[in-house]
């Protein structure tokens, strides 16, 4: 899945035409979320993480359209072929999300750090954290608050009349560029 997204994102940078497998194992027809997530290598600083958060295509389809998406990430420059081999490419695979029954502050008592991913919706406004965020952001009102951040809602206790939903992923990633 990862050899796939790096060469999805090596052709679309370069404008060359997008290889798909003729023979995939049966799980790339499974209709799957996925995120495809780059980071600058070494530092492990984000690049770009763009994905389809609901199963509503194919596996194979969803990482193709997440790969190209992410190289355009609008809170980034669009990758450059000089960068190619200096990211990594993460690919992650969602479950299906689930919304989560709370009032208020019990909401911290349904969530776990580490496992889970968010995604917040309130009025037209919504955000998605991966499970991987709670790495940078380790206690639940930290990651909840800049979960209202990133959904563009100003007031950090925003989480507690929204609707949140939560999902687990498999994550699949490079040690280091091109190399799984």
């Amino acid at each position: 899945m990862v050899k796939f997204a790096r060469g999805v994102i090596e052709s679309f940078v370069k404008g060359e035409e997008i290889k798909i497998p003729e023979k995939c194992p049966a799980v790339f027809a499974e209709r799957r979320g996925v995120f495809v997530t780059l980071e600058n290598y070494p530092s492990g600083e984000l690049r770009g993480c763009i994905g389809l958060p609901y199963p509503e295509k194919p596996l194979l389809e969803a990482v193709k359209e997440a790969a190209m998406s992410a190289t355009q990430d609008p809170r980034f420059p669009p990758l450059g072929k000089d960068e190619l081999d200096k990211i990594t490419v993460e690919v992650s695979v969602l479950t299906e999300p689930e919304k989560i029954d709370f009032h208020g502050d019990d909401l911290l008592e349904k969530i776990s750090p580490g496992n889970d991913g968010l995604i917040l919706k309130k009025g037209w406004n919504s955000g998605l954290f991966l499970p991987q965020v709670w790495e940078k952001l380790p206690t639940k009102e930290e990651f909840l608050e800049n979960l209202c951040y990133k959904a563009g809602l100003y007031d950090k206790d925003c989480w507690k009349d929204a609707e949140i939903f939560k999902f687990q992923v498999q994550a699949f990633r490079e040690k280091e560029p091109g190399k799984i």
